[in-house]
């Protein structure tokens, strides 16, 4: 079984050289009982904001942390906005993003009817393509967690009953497998089977011998403490923190919107936010 190694240095994400004029951006989280979570999105603010310039970013959470994302909308539009572009910090199109962002769109619009808003793709994989930012912020995340040589990796995400939206996340540990050429497992933090630790057991039993999780989380919270003491107790060498605010998901959220504007193409391919030849790469020996 072949042994990864992350080593390579990071390379810095470049700023545009000169930002131009832009609808206002929203940010919708999940939103959480833990403050560490509402922390993390606001960091990406930090970063979306840094990342291009002079562009109104701002963020709402879907329940325990306010603004909500109606409540934020409606507050551009009494600031005289007309328009605002919504990004919806999901990793999955799931419940959330099916009916809950919809749900305060649709409020916006009946309260504010002369305000339009447009809904961005989620972060993780449309359709059957895995963002090479979203794998280039896991595999920050691994460094930074000095996991030195495995055999073979965990995708480590919350869960969901939602099909399709594991699907994606199958999706995303087959690319990042593929990237770093060791065996991967999905496991979920709840709603779905197996287990951080089982997981971790059924590649030993397979074989590997050095572990590691990757986090497949935006923030830190109940989720990602549960899955870091399950990983442990399983005998897993490192566990990587949330993604929060990686550069490269600043460079993705930015895509996200671009490709809203460029027209039909929901790809991300047309107007990307950060040039691929300059983002992160961080390379399996």
């Amino acid at each position: 079984m072949r042994s990864a190694h992350l080593s390579r240095p990071i390379r810095s994400v470049p700023a545009p050289v000169a930002a131009r004029a832009a609808d206002p951006v929203l940010l919708v989280a999940h939103g959480s009982r833990d403050p560490r979570a509402a922390a993390a999105t606001r960091a990406l603010v930090r970063a979306v904001r840094a990342a291009r310039p002079g562009v109104p970013v701002s963020a709402s959470w879907l329940d325990h942390t306010a603004p909500g994302p109606t409540e934020a909308l409606r507050a551009l539009a009494v600031a005289g906005q007309q328009r605002a572009v919504l990004v919806p910090l999901l990793l999955t199109a799931a419940y959330h993003r099916r009916v809950d962002v919809p749900a305060a769109v649709a409020a916006v619009r009946a309260a504010e009817p002369g305000f339009a808003v447009r809904v961005t793709d989620v972060l993780g994989p449309v359709g059957a393509e895995v963002d090479p930012a979203l794998l280039a912020a896991l595999r920050r995340r691994l460094v930074e967690a000095e996991p030195g040589r495995f055999d073979a990796l965990v995708l480590a995400a919350a869960g969901t009953r939602d099909a399709r939206a594991r699907g994606s996340v199958g999706r995303v540990a087959a690319a990042l497998g593929r990237e770093l050429e060791v065996p991967v497992r999905v496991s979920y933090a709840s709603a779905a089977p197996p287990s951080v630790g089982a997981a971790v057991a059924r590649l030993r039993a397979q074989g590997a011998r050095r572990i590691v999780v990757s986090a497949y989380f935006l923030a830190p919270g109940l989720f990602h403490d549960a899955v870091t003491a399950g990983a442990r107790d399983a005998g897993a060498a490192a566990v990587s923190a949330p993604l929060t605010d990686a550069p490269e998901l600043a460079g993705l959220v930015l895509r996200r919107v671009d490709a809203l504007r460029a027209g039909p193409d929901r790809r991300g391919n047309p107007v990307p936010a950060v040039p691929l030849a300059a983002a992160t790469r961080i390379d399996a020996a």
